[in-house]
């Protein structure tokens, strides 16, 4: 247990006041005005608002210890992190030539969207993106288990073309060529069907978008489709992900796309013939690309080097931000600008490496010093810059916190002018900004930091490390692999902000690629030798509570949004369970728990019946009814789709 910082004295401006008039009276009786307007009870006050000031100065010395033992110890504050999010610029119509948006392209939030008397979020893109015009150059039907063929020739003539087998399978597919693969490009493909009626349901079809990414097919996201599922003329809007590569198809080579046909769900309608096209079209219409809660500054001068070790300059504006890029350090000489590196350290530096540090918290950038060893020699640990060299910050990035963690659609206003562009909004909620770390929990840190000593031994070690290497994630969970001697799982619950309330889309509980990379890379360097690691998401069990409850008819409305949004927030691996921190792992659920959960919310509203279902929030499959249903050591609880029936009653007469 950490022991609090001492208050060496907590006097304060009026005790000391009262100190003094009461010291004056025992050594001076015959003063005897101790009103406020006499001036010697002037010069009390004068000499007891210098003295506050100094103990509060005194109070503070502590902290200034601590942090330099921190120091000491290598142990620096966490700078905060920049929120990440994708957004798609739309254009405003279909162009012939690529649109071409830089890196640093800004887009905001509209001001008080955040909150009230709220300013404007700033994100800046991390890429360049080319949004490229795209055409229909080839339609080619591939059957399940049969030979692809070329149905180009046959839409030219204007002939109804089968998309399918004349009975659909599983897997059959229509491929539609590009003249050049479209990656990050958002295309709205527009089909003319004349067959309807074909036995889906247009809300829910038994269809996926996929895309040739050179190795396999990559599933697309869709956004609005009007075709109900191929039934009628209409667009699907499909976001094409950045691995889209052309290839050749058929001896054709072309950017592919595909829709195909896949297994039905328990109770979803499927194909009873296959629907025809008579005409089809693609076309782009807008693009997408990651932006974050960052800015990037350029050319920012340190100094002048006094060619001797261990300088160090500081930057006017901080922090660093170090979750992307580091910052790149260059320094003149007579060659022109020679880069330094950021480390972590000077231990590993010999005394011609280009190395440097710097304190993303304040800012401040330190050459390597000169240590005198036992005998009497000095150890350079890094070249020093020449004396009356330039030093400067050719790039760095400054920015994030909390406040980029902004919602879905928050990010709808494009602040820099690009031509053909007419909107732009994120489909997800912006996620991974965090606040820099404070002092005390840099205390709280230090008996860990030297506990662990950068080794991952046991299944608290891997949490902390992952947790240090990944500050914007909710919850980490280490436990041993089941099925390999030796592997250790650790399990990355990232942070997300619900669109409404506490309901969580499944998406959003699954880490990005790069925040797992950035935890596998730092438990890698601290492993124990033969210890294999797995760094993933949790296995996650959707729980379905289907509930009947009855209530005057003045209050069905309010108890069932009561009732919902109770089981949301239980059955919540984030912030949900018994204590509120998420649910736990490995936790059953049970029928009593859920029922307790329901009568608090709804309070005196009779609860007559609740079941209980599982169900997979990948496909949406339900289980058979239960009265407890359990779930593994590494399984989260997650909340699907639950539906509250409440049934009115007559209220009660008085006579």
């Amino acid at each position: 247990m950490v022991l609090p910082s001492p208050n060496l004295d907590d006097r304060r401006f009026q005790q000391l006041v009262d100190e003094a008039k009461r010291y004056v009276q025992q050594r001076a009786p015959e003063w005897t005005d101790h009103n406020v307007s006499d001036p010697g009870v002037t010069l009390i006050e004068t000499f007891a608002y210098l003295v506050d000031q100094l103990l509060y100065r005194l109070n503070r010395v502590p902290d200034k210890n601590y942090l330099a033992f921190l120091d000491l110890l290598g142990i620096s504050l966490f700078p905060p992190s920049a929120a990440g999010a994708e957004v798609d610029f739309w254009l405003s119509a279909p162009q012939p030539e690529t649109v071409t948006l830089t890196a640093g392209t800004e887009v905001t939030t509209a001001a008080g969207e955040t909150g009230e008397n709220e300013d404007a979020v700033v994100f800046a893109t991390t890429d360049e993106l080319r949004i490229l015009p795209s055409e229909l150059i080839r339609l080619v039907s591939a059957p399940r288990g049969g030979e692809q063929s070329d149905r180009t020739g046959a839409l030219a003539e204007g002939l109804d073309v089968p998309c399918f087998q004349a009975r659909p399978e599983p897997g059959d597919a229509l491929l539609f060529g590009l003249p050049t693969a479209v990656p990050r490009c958002v295309v709205a493909v527009r089909l003319d069907s004349r067959v309807e009626g074909v036995g889906v349901d247009p809300r829910q079809p038994p269809l996926v978008w996929e895309a040739w990414d050179g190795g396999r097919w990559q599933r697309c996201e869709t956004g609005e489709d009007t075709t109900g599922g191929l039934n009628r003329p209409g667009e699907v809007v499909v976001y094409v992900p950045a691995g889209h590569t052309a290839s050749v198809i058929g001896g054709t080579s072309a950017g592919w796309l595909r829709c195909r046909v896949v297994e039905a769900e328990p109770g979803q309608p499927f194909y009873s013939e296959s629907p025809t096209v008579r005409e089809a079209a693609v076309f782009t219409i807008g693009g997408t690309m990651t932006v974050e809660h960052a800015e990037t500054v350029s050319d920012v001068p340190l100094g002048t080097s006094e060619g001797v070790a261990g300088q160090t300059f500081r930057l006017d504006r901080a922090p660093v931000l170090l979750d992307g890029e580091p910052p790149v350090v260059e320094v003149s000489s007579a060659d022109g600008w020679q880069r330094w590196r950021v480390v972590d350290h000077f231990g590993r530096s010999g005394p011609e490496d280009r190395h440097v540090r710097v304190d993303a918290t304040t800012g401040e950038f330190t050459f390597p010093p000169v240590l005198r060893e036992a005998d009497g020699t000095l150890r350079a640990c890094g070249a020093v810059p020449a004396k009356g060299a330039q030093v400067r910050v050719a790039r760095y990035r400054t920015g994030g916190g909390p406040a980029g963690n902004v919602a879905r659609g928050a990010i709808n206003v494009l602040r820099s002018s690009v031509p053909y562009v007419a909107r732009v909004g994120n489909r997800e909620a912006a996620r991974g900004g965090v606040a820099g770390e404070t002092v005390d929990n840099a205390k709280l840190r230090a008996p860990q930091a030297l506990r662990i000593q950068e080794r991952a031994v046991t299944a608290e070690d891997h949490e902390i490390i992952a947790r240090q290497a990944a500050p914007s994630v909710r919850r980490v969970r280490c436990l041993p692999a089941a099925d390999e001697p030796g592997a250790v799982r650790v399990l990355v619950v990232p942070d997300a902000v619900a669109d409404d309330g506490d309901r969580l889309r499944f998406e959003q509980l699954i880490p990005s690629d790069q925040v797992l990379a950035t935890i596998t890379e730092a438990l890698d360097e601290r492993r124990l030798i033969g210890t294999r690691l797995v760094v993933e998401p949790p296995v996650y069990q959707g729980v379905t509570v289907v509930a009947r409850l009855t209530a005057p008819a003045a209050d069905t409305d309010r108890v069932r949004g009561a009732a919902l949004a109770a089981l949301f927030r239980h059955l919540n691996p984030l912030h949900g369970g018994p204590d509120g921190t998420g649910w736990p792992f490995g936790r059953p659920v049970q029928y009593g728990e859920v029922f307790g959960v329901l009568q608090r919310a709804v309070g005196d509203v009779l609860v007559e019946d609740i079941r209980l279902f599982a169900a997979d929030p990948v496909t949406g499959r339900r289980g058979a009814p239960a009265d407890r249903i359990d779930i593994g050591t590494g399984t989260l609880v997650f909340s699907y789709q639950h539906q509250v029936v409440v049934v009115a009653t007559e209220s009660e007469g008085h006579g």
